[in-house]
Parts: C-alpha cells; sequence; structure tokens
C-alpha cells in the first residue's frame, strides 16, 4: 500500500477529524483545513500528495478550489466528497480536473480504496515523468557522445587527409603548399557558387588530392627539368587512374575519388584520361580546374616567375568553353582579385571539415 500526505479540505471540524483518524490509521499523514482558501495557503508552503475536498464551504468552495488545484498543482490528485444531491456537480469538478469523488455518508473501504487509487495514479504519473526525463537525458547524453565521436571521426579524416598531402610534398617539392592553395581557391569558387554545402568536403578532399596518383610515378619523369617525351607524358597522365584507384579504396574518400580521376578533364571533350565533356565532368572537378590554373599561373615554377592574377583571369576568360566551364568562369571572374592573394598568404588547412562548414 502507497502511503502518503493528504489535505483534508471540509468545513465541518467532526468530518474532519474522521477522516483523517481513519486514513492516519492507514499509515497517511494527514493535514485539514475548513475551506478552499485555506488550501491555497496550506499548499502554497507544503507539498502534499493528495487532497480530499468537500463540495459546499464558505470562502471558496470545492469546485472554485478543483479549478485552481488543476492549474497550479496538476499532479495532485483531488478527491471530492459531496453529499447525493451533489453528484451532477461532482461529476463537473471531474470535468474540471478531479480525479474522483465519494458520497456522504460514505463507507471507510470506500473511503480506502479511492485514495489508495488516487496515490497510485500520481505514483504512475510521477515515474512516467521521471522516465521521460531519463530518456531524454539519455538522449541528450548519447547525442553528445555522438557528435563527440563524429567530431573525433572528422579530426582523423583530417589527419589522414595531411599525412598523405605531407607525402606528396616530399615526392614532389617543387609544388610543395600546391594542395592547399588549390583547395582553398576551390572551396571559395563553390561557396561562391552556392554549391549545397553537403557537397563541400567531397570537394575539398578531392582537391587536396588531385595529384595523389604522381606519388606512383618515377622521379626521372615527375622532376625532369626539360619538356616530357611523348611517351613521358602518357606515363604522367596516368597519375589521374592510380590516384582513382587509391582514394577510392578510403571509404571515407569513395565520393571524392571521381573528381580525382576527372581532374584533367576539359569542358570541350579534349582532356584526358576519358575525355568528357561539360555536365558529364563532376562539378567538383570543373570548379577545381579554374583553380588549379589559377595556382599554377600565380606561382613560381623553375623556368619562369609567378605571373599577375590579373593575367591569369584573363587567361582563364581566353579558355572559358574549351578548357573550362563558362558558368564556373562567370563566377571566379565576379570574385575580387585580392580574395586570392590572402587565402595564398594566410593558407593552412583549408579542406578541414569544420572550416567548411562555416
Amino acid at each position: 500500500m502507497i502511503k502518503g500526505k493528504l489535505l483534508i479540505v471540509d468545513d465541518e471540524e467532526a468530518i474532519r477529524e474522521v477522516v483523517a483518524t481513519l486514513l492516519e490509521a492507514q499509515g497517511h499523514q494527514c493535514a485539514s483545513v475548513s475551506n478552499g482558501l485555506l488550501a491555497q495557503e496550506y499548499l502554497g508552503k507544503q507539498g502534499v500528495d493528495l487532497v480530499l475536498s468537500d463540495m459546499v464551504m464558505p470562502e471558496m468552495d470545492g469546485m472554485r478550489l478543483v479549478e485552481w488545484l488543476h492549474k497550479a498543482e496538476p499532479d495532485i490528485p483531488i478527491i471530492m466528497v459531496t453529499a447525493n444531491g451533489e453528484i451532477a456537480t461532482a461529476l463537473e469538478a471531474i470535468r474540471q480536473g478531479a480525479y474522483d469523488y465519494i458520497l456522504k455518508p460514505f463507507e471507510k473501504d470506500q473511503l480506502y480504496f479511492s485514495v489508495q487509487r488516487a496515490l497510485e495514479h500520481r505514483q504512475l504519473v510521477l515515474e512516467r515523468r521521471d522516465y521521460q526525463r531519463n530518456l531524454e537525458n539519455q538522449v541528450e547524453e548519447r547525442t553528445a557522445q555522438l557528435a563527440d565521436t563524429l567530431r573525433q571521426l572528422e579530426q582523423s579524416y583530417d589527419d589522414t587527409l595531411e599525412a598523405l598531402g605531407g607525402a606528396l610534398d616530399l615526392k614532389d617539392a617543387e609544388t610543395e603548399g600546391h594542395s592547399k592553395r588549390v583547395t582553398a581557391y576551390t572551396i571559395a569558387i563553390a561557396k561562391a557558387m552556392n554549391v549545397d554545402a553537403s557537397l563541400l568536403p567531397q570537394i575539398a578532399r578531392a582537391a587536396f588530392l588531385h595529384d595523389i596518383g604522381k606519388m606512383a610515378i618515377s622521379d626521372q619523369i615527375l622532376r625532369k627539368p626539360g619538356p616530357l617525351t611523348p611517351e613521358e607524358r602518357e606515363v604522367m597522365r596516368t597519375h589521374c587512374d592510380i590516384g582513382f584507384n587509391m582514394v577510392t579504396r578510403i571509404s571515407f574518400l569513395r565520393e571524392a575519388a571521381e573528381i580525382v580521376l576527372s581532374h584533367q578533364e576539359y569542358y570541350d571533350g579534349s582532356g584526358y584520361p576519358r575525355g568528357l565533356r561539360e555536365q558529364e565532368i563532376p562539378l567538383g572537378a570543373r570548379i577545381f580546374a579554374v583553380a588549379d590554373a589559377l595556382d599554377a599561373m600565380i606561382s613560381d615554377r623553375p623556368y619562369r616567375r609567378a605571373l599577375s592574377i590579373t593575367h591569369a583571369q584573363e587567361e582563364i576568360k581566353r579558355c572559358s568553353g574549351t578548357q573550362f566551364d563558362p558558368k564556373v568562369v562567370e563566377v571566379f571572374l565576379t570574385m575580387p582579385a585580392t580574395l586570392w592573394s590572402e587565402l595564398r598568404e594566410n593558407v593552412g588547412r583549408p579542406y578541414r571539415l569544420s572550416q567548411l562548414k562555416k
């Protein structure tokens, strides 16, 4: 049996005493007041598990007490104690929020049963609420754990990319930093084109790893100071397929692999390795092509000094529709020239997911 703290509200002292005596014999703690106003005062100071209230009382009757209690303390059930002629009123009180009613004169077993049922109902409501609260806390905690796991996973992605990029820089020291710069330029153009944010990570990863296939090219070809022979050029061209085969084996880079494979395709179909044209070329690869050409022209090379950004813009405009996607070029030309200098000077880790989400 559930024991509770009960408040008895009745203007007849004898009834209050009888009800209190009966319920205290059952192990309940009882307090009593003579009307609804005093009940309000008591409940403002003391917590109870159940209220038993008469219907007809001075100053504040049972109906008004039900209405107030239902709003102020909805978790506290209230049982109405009423005479036979007040049944309709008691039913109305239940519609207003009372839990139950008993008729005067009542049998003590009826009183015990009604009180016990009301206390069990309250306990069930509170237990359900605690369960819901605990469930919500668990969801919040597990969501936070999942978010932390995802952050750690993204960190491992970034570390993997950095390691691969570092290995490529050791292989091809002449273009050290090129991958980071071209990634920064690619993402800047992609954002200016309002590319779906969900695509930015794969575009960034592909831009950063576009030349990873060169790791399999011999140093004799890769570092040759003069022009390549036709045979050597064919070997060099294999770096797209090699890069694709390397990247596609890494689960989180598979979406980027197609861009790695297509980064030397030309808009008019004259590129390699598959001779794709226009929309056949992945959007990320079309954006990358402009960024790659920009970095190549504004960077120092053993055979020439870096060209101006203005010169690079003019050359990219000249090749619009042949080497480059006209829509990408159009957006590129609207972007301020100072942006490329700023990105070049401040390039750090533009491929990191935390930056791509900004």
